[in-house]
């Protein structure tokens, strides 16, 4: 009888013991479940926070635009030729080719200092480097401050580089915002504009080519006519298409 009481007993105990090794075990998971999910949850909001793609603060740039015999052979000349923009505090950014003469050559680079870069268009040693590299006739030289860049990426290379010469640098920026949807309905994204380094009314804007066939009847179309009259263009604006090939 005794011996059946222990018995009993002991068999109590061990099922307090495996209860309650059964309840702390419970809690452990709910423990690690409470931290995946706030894990989970911080990386979600990480994960969804936009990037800014927008650049607005000035950034001083100098467009060159030429032809070349053969681009394959301007481009080692170029490569070969990179610690002579160096040390004039030049930077290369983006290579085009025309999109209707391959050997139409666009190249911007970004300048720390403007008046080094203009001198060192001038330089006899960039003469020789482009007579090397086989440039045809007198390349043409611009100094650009950006004012505003989208550097996002896009898929479609073809870029408009556009000038023109406006009344007034702030009414033409006011207009031009307000006719982003109708160049995005046509098959335009704006890339970056700015206005030449000495005069804020010569106006250099790049935009992409998503759709051509938009893209192309809206460049002949009334409304970008009247867009352009009501945001004070003068004259005819100079277009240049090209296709990136190279980006820094």
């Amino acid at each position: 009888m005794n011996h059946h009481k222990f018995t009993s007993m002991l068999f109590c105990a061990a099922m307090v013991l495996f209860l309650t090794s059964c309840g702390g075990n419970e809690e452990k998971p709910s423990t690690e479940t409470t931290s995946t999910d706030t894990t989970t949850s911080t990386a979600a909001s990480t994960a969804t926070t936009p990037t800014n793609t927008i650049i607005t603060t000035p950034q001083n740039m100098m467009i060159v635009t030429h032809k070349v015999k053969d681009f394959a052979k301007w481009k080692t000349s170029y490569d070969e030729h990179d610690s002579l923009r160096l040390a004039s505090g030049i930077h290369s950014y983006v290579i085009g080719r025309g999109l209707n003469d391959s050997n139409m050559v666009f190249v911007a680079v970004k300048a720390d200092d403007l008046e080094k870069a203009k001198a060192f268009a001038k330089d006899p040693s960039l003469k020789k480097a482009m007579q090397k590299g086989g440039v045809m006739g007198a390349p043409t030289f611009s100094c650009v401050t950006t004012t505003w860049q989208d550097t996002v990426n896009i898929s479609s290379p073809i870029r408009s580089r556009t000038t023109f010469t406006v009344k007034d640098w702030d009414a033409w920026q006011k207009s031009f915002a307000e006719g982003k949807q109708e160049r995005l309905d046509n098959g335009i994204t704006d890339r970056a504009y700015g206005h030449d380094a000495d005069d804020n009314k010569k106006v250099s804007l790049v935009t992409a080519v998503v759709d051509t066939t938009k893209a192309f009847a809206y460049y002949k179309s009334d409304a970008l006519k009247k867009r352009r009259e009501a945001s004070g263009v003068v004259g005819e604006p100079k277009r240049f298409l090209f296709k990136v090939v190279k980006r820094y």
